[in-house]
């Protein structure tokens, strides 16, 4: 049953990369025409399938459909006003052109701290976009690095949620974790971004270009000045920062729950970024002598786009949740459980291959850290820092098409499939392997 059902999952993977390659039909009717599959011949009652598939749709874009439209309008408006080039061109005078990749990786990592993976790739997309046309760079030698930073971050490093739950559910020391992420993630990141993104950049030249941001040439005299440009773009992420440390800072000026919530909600990414939009029409559009007329045309112009990538990133949740709840990751669990291993490389193990069969860097952590950790229960020696952060380096490798981040850098980057499995499935992979090495290389020192 286990082998049928392993069999199962690779035919409806296949499913989805022939019916976009070869079939030519769009990823959304790809995506739901794989999860049917599966969820047929793995069983699944006829009386689940929809309400799995539902959920899983559901559960994606719940929290994220608010923040792609909001984040795509932000991106618009930096774009038409010339705040993104005004960056740009400011980066390339201060780094240089040579030193780019690592600019934009140290953006990525640092932007990546207090924001979700999604909502850093829409915060730093028009940046990319106008590094790239400001400097005649391949797109993936500016973007890559930047999303080479968000990633590492967000697979390894408290507060993100993945790393959050391994804490709990290991019983590790957090601050113990946040000190060692830090010091895996950095070199890890280096070589999945600045370092790969020089090589590929030379083997790949995406045939697309990106769909929901044109960067347009303007005149030094229509653009806004370069302070404001950053205030616009770093604003999200500062209120973000108050949202995560709402209840330091509200200790910190002696105030009660009520203005902790405050913060909290201010520092919500959908909040956040809402606040943000507003002091671009304001700051970026009216200032600048834009109409309000001309602020609903960009509005309008951007939001088109976002209805095909918020299908393709929905139907990626339902194949998720049929994945999940098709019993694939737990069979896989099980699986891996009766490998003979260290626990570190368990962990990984068992992490990385939930991830390939269900997509979620998330579900794969959690899951892993789950059957893991009643095994090193009364083991001896076992650091469980170090575990967390194992478990969050498997949940990241090969990102494939059951995964939402792979059809976000796909669809905002303009790539093929092909081209997304050559530089985001590499990346992920390579974030992977080299954080789980340095992990083993940290452990036999301490």
């Amino acid at each position: 049953m286990d082998a049928y059902l392993l069999l199962i999952t690779l035919l409806a993977i296949v499913i989805v990369i022939v019916g976009v390659s070869v079939f030519k039909w769009h990823a959304f009717i790809s995506l739901v025409v794989a999860s049917l599959f599966l969820a047929i011949f793995s069983g699944m009652s006829f009386d689940k399938i929809v309400t799995a598939y539902e959920t899983g749709v559901g559960g994606t874009l719940g929290h994220l459909i608010g923040i792609i439209a909001l984040g795509t309008i932000l991106g618009k408006m930096l774009a038409e006003s010339g705040a993104g080039l005004r960056i740009a061109n400011f980066f390339i005078k201060v780094f240089g052109e040579k030193r780019l990749p690592w600019a934009m990786f140290l953006s990525g990592f640092i932007i990546g701290i207090p924001v979700f993976f999604e909502v850093g790739i829409l915060i730093l997309l028009p940046l990319i976009i106008s590094i790239a046309k400001a400097s005649k760079k391949n797109l993936l030698l500016i973007g890559l690095p930047a999303i080479a930073g968000l990633s590492i971050v967000h697979g390894l490093v408290p507060p993100h949620p993945g790393a959050v739950a391994a804490i709990g559910i290991y019983g590790a020391d957090m601050g113990k974790v946040l000190l060692y992420s830090l010091i895996i993630a950095i070199p890890a990141g280096i070589l999945g971004g600045p370092l790969f993104a020089k090589f590929i950049s030379k083997r790949v030249k995406p045939e697309g270009k990106p769909k929901t941001i044109i960067i347009e040439d303007k005149d030094d005299s229509q653009m806004p000045s370069t302070g404001m440009s950053f205030f616009i773009i770093l604003l999200p992420v500062i209120l973000m920062v108050f949202g995560t440390m709402a209840g330091y800072l509200t200790k910190l000026i002696g105030a009660g729950k009520g203005t902790e919530h405050v913060f909290a909600f201010i520092g919500s990414p959908l909040i956040a970024l809402l606040i943000s939009v507003f002091a671009a029409y304001y700051f970026l559009g009216h200032r600048l002598g834009i109409t309000k007329k001309q602020m609903k045309e960009f509005t309008e112009d951007c939001i088109m786009p976002v209805g095909s990538i918020a299908l393709i990133i929905g139907a990626g949740g339902g194949f998720k949740q049929i994945l999940i709840d098709s019993g694939v990751g737990a069979t896989i669990g099980n699986l891996a459980q009766n490998f003979d291993l260290s626990p570190l490389v368990l962990a990984f193990v068992i992490a990385g291959l939930i991830r390939i069969a269900t997509g979620s860097a998330t579900v794969a952590l959690t899951t892993a850290a789950g059957i893991v950790a009643p095994i090193i229960e009364h083991m001896t020696g076992v650091n469980k820092e170090l575990l967390v952060i194992v478990t969050g380096a498997g949940s990241l490798m090969f990102s494939h098409v059951n995964d939402a981040g792979f059809w976000m850098v796909k669809e905002y980057l303009g790539l093929t499939i092909k081209e997304t499995f050559k530089t985001w499935t590499a990346l992920e992979t390579i974030l992977s392997f080299s954080a789980f090495i340095l992990a083993l290389i940290v452990n036999a020192f301490i």
